[in-house]
């Protein structure tokens, strides 16, 4: 029996439908597993915008770096030693100044006044001593009168008694006579050895008094020189050679005792104070060779001392500059310091990284040998210095690195340059 053509139409049409999806689906799996299997395309970065380094071999000079002022060794404030009222300002700041230089005049009349009764009790004391001395030299050559009288009454006793007692041996005088005369000579003896004992007793008592007198004179005269002496500070003088860098009063301001006045410094002697990251201060110690930069030129130096906190992150450090100052060169200038710390020979190095810092491990974009890629690579940071920082592991000598700042690929680990 024969089939109808058009039902074996419909079964051939039906048949390629089928095959046709099929294949579609073995198509698309197939697609989509390759595609699953490729790399995401590298993000493209600008060449122009990159910092590229070498890794090198040799030698690498460990150095920090801070930024300071240049500071005067010898500075003086002048304070005020008494209360006052500024009444004129003679010198201006940037003047040279000697130590005699009047800088300021200060006005106390008070003190003026206390100066002057100090002088008047100063010159009554000696008024004093010397009406003290008049009285006791009176008293003295009286006494030496009184002893005087005694001694020639034992002298003329003593006589007597000597020729009573000849007469009384030679039977012209009686023994009562002799007797008599030879105690009246003992007793004049005594009296005139008690005459000299209250004559040296008064010549004591007439020292200590003039003693005593004198020291009411010296508390005066000190009284008189502290007062001329404060008197003589309401002129405020320079002490020093140098200049003049700074006025802290104004005109009719009142001042007390210890309050500033004026700042001079020795202009021809100054030192850099830099500050240096704490986190580098621990490698600092007196001694090390330094370089300043003063804008003007760059001047050797030492340094010479490292304060022992910090303060804001970072740590001062003095240096003393060991060669001639540039022109220009003045106290509070800013300048740049380079500290040099240490010599490591035949170390693995490259130029620092923007966010490389020492004993640390990182992320570093390696380019390749055609410099159309680089690729993340890991890499174990050592000592660093200011620009340079060892290579512990993670590149080897002659190795392209991206030394500039690559946050925005942190998402990638690889780059195509253009």
């Amino acid at each position: 029996m024969d089939i109808p053509r058009g039902e074996e139409v419909a079964r051939r049409r039906k048949f390629k439908r089928i095959v046709t999806g099929l294949l579609l689906i073995i198509g698309v799996a197939a697609v989509t597993y390759v595609l699953g299997t490729l790399k995401p395309a590298a993000p493209e970065v600008d060449g122009a915008t990159l910092w590229p380094d070498t890794v090198k071999r040799g030698e690498m000079l460990r150095q920090v770096r801070g930024l300071g002022t240049l500071v005067p060794e010898d500075i003086r404030w002048i304070p005020a030693t008494t209360q006052g009222r500024v009444e004129k300002r003679l010198v201006l700041p940037g003047t040279m100044v000697k130590p005699d230089t009047v800088i300021l005049e200060l006005s106390n009349e008070e003190l003026i006044q206390t100066a002057q009764d100090a002088k008047l009790r100063y010159n009554a004391a000696l008024a004093d001593v010397d009406n003290l001395r008049a009285s006791l030299d009176t008293e003295l050559i009286n006494q030496q009168a009184q002893a005087a009288t005694v001694e020639a009454g034992y002298k003329e006793a003593k006589l007597q008694a000597e020729i009573d007692e000849q007469l009384f041996k030679e039977g012209l005088g009686s023994e009562l006579n002799f007797k008599r005369s030879k105690v009246r000579a003992e007793e004049l003896a005594t009296r005139w050895a008690l005459e000299q004992q209250r004559l040296d007793v008064h010549k004591e008592s007439t020292r200590a008094r003039l003693v005593a007198q004198q020291a009411q004179v010296d508390q005066a005269r000190a009284l008189m020189d502290l007062r001329q002496s404060q008197l003589d500070a309401l002129k405020v003088r320079a002490g020093m050679n140098g200049v003049l860098q700074l006025l802290a009063v104004d005109i009719g301001q009142q001042v007390g005792p210890g309050t500033n006045l004026a700042r001079v410094s020795d202009p021809s002697r100054l030192k850099a104070e830099i500050r240096v990251a704490e986190t580098q201060a621990k490698d600092v110690i007196p001694g090390q060779k330094a370089m300043v930069d003063t804008r003007n030129g760059i001047v050797p130096g030492r340094v010479i001392r490292v304060d022992p906190a910090s303060s804001g992150g970072t740590v001062a450090v003095d240096i003393a500059l060991e060669g001639d100052l540039p022109p220009g060169a003045r106290p509070d200038l800013s300048v740049d310091g380079t500290i040099e710390i240490e010599r490591l020979t035949d170390v693995l190095f490259v130029g620092r990284p923007v966010q490389g810092q020492a004993n640390s491990t990182i992320g570093l974009f390696k380019i390749t040998p055609d410099g159309r890629e680089a690729e993340r690579v890991q890499v174990k940071l050592g000592r660093s210095s200011v620009n340079t920082i060892e290579i512990v592991e993670g590149l080897k000598e002659g190795d392209r690195v991206i030394l500039s700042d690559m946050s925005a690929q942190d998402a990638v680990d690889r780059i195509r340059i253009r």
